[in-house]
C-alpha cells in the first residue's frame, strides 16, 4: 500500500471519531460505575449495603443522627421520626422516616443518602432501606418507612475515627 496524504486524513479522522465515541460512552458510564464504586468501598460517605447481620456486638455505643431534606417547594413531608438514636457498635438497629404526600395525586419519590463523617460512611453498614426502591405515595398518604442498620465493629480499628461518638446518616427525597 503506498502512502496517500488521503490515506493519513481518512486514519485521523477515524482515530478521531473512535476518540470522540469512546468519551461519550465513558460519560454515560462514569455515573453508574462511580456509585457502584461508592457503594463497594464506602468512599464518599456512602454507606455499605450488606444483607446479612452484624454477629460482632461490642460494649460501645455510638450516637447515630437522623436528618432529612427535601427539594424546595416540594409535596412531600419528609422526617426521621426521632432525631438521634444510640446504638451499640455491631448491633442490628432499626429507624424509621415519616413520609406524608400532601397533593391530591399519586407521587413517586426516591430517597439519596449520605454518611458524615464521610470516613464512616464504609462502616455504616444497610440491610434493608426505603432508599433502595422507588417509593410510590397515594394523594394524601402518609407512610414510616424503615432503614435497618449496623455500624461495623472494624470501625474501632480505624485509627482516624476509633474515638467517632456520632454518626450522621442523612437523606434527601426527591420527586420523580
Amino acid at each position: 500500500m503506498q502512502y496517500s496524504p488521503n490515506n493519513k486524513k481518512y486514519n485521523q479522522a477515524f482515530l478521531l471519531f473512535l476518540f470522540a465515541l469512546t468519551m461519550l460512552i465513558m460519560s454515560y458510564a462514569a455515573v453508574p460505575l462511580y456509585k457502584l464504586f461508592c457503594q463497594v468501598t464506602g468512599f464518599g460517605g456512602t454507606p455499605k449495603i450488606v444483607e446479612i447481620n452484624s454477629s460482632n456486638i461490642l460494649s460501645d455505643d455510638i450516637n447515630i443522627r437522623f436528618d432529612s431534606t427535601i427539594e424546595k417547594n416540594s409535596a412531600i413531608y419528609f422526617e426521621p421520626e426521632i432525631k438521634i438514636m444510640k446504638v451499640k457498635i455491631g448491633e442490628n438497629s432499626l429507624a424509621f422516616f415519616k413520609a406524608h404526600n400532601r397533593s391530591s395525586k399519586d407521587i413517586t419519590t426516591m430517597s439519596v443518602f449520605n454518611v458524615t463523617p464521610l470516613h464512616a460512611g464504609k462502616y455504616f453498614n444497610k440491610i434493608e432501606c426505603f432508599c433502595f426502591d422507588e417509593q410510590v405515595l397515594s394523594a394524601n398518604e402518609e407512610v414510616s418507612m424503615p432503614v435497618s442498620f449496623f455500624i461495623d465493629p472494624s470501625i474501632k480499628d480505624d485509627k482516624f475515627i476509633n474515638d467517632l461518638n456520632e454518626i450522621t446518616l442523612s437523606y434527601t427525597m426527591y420527586v420523580r
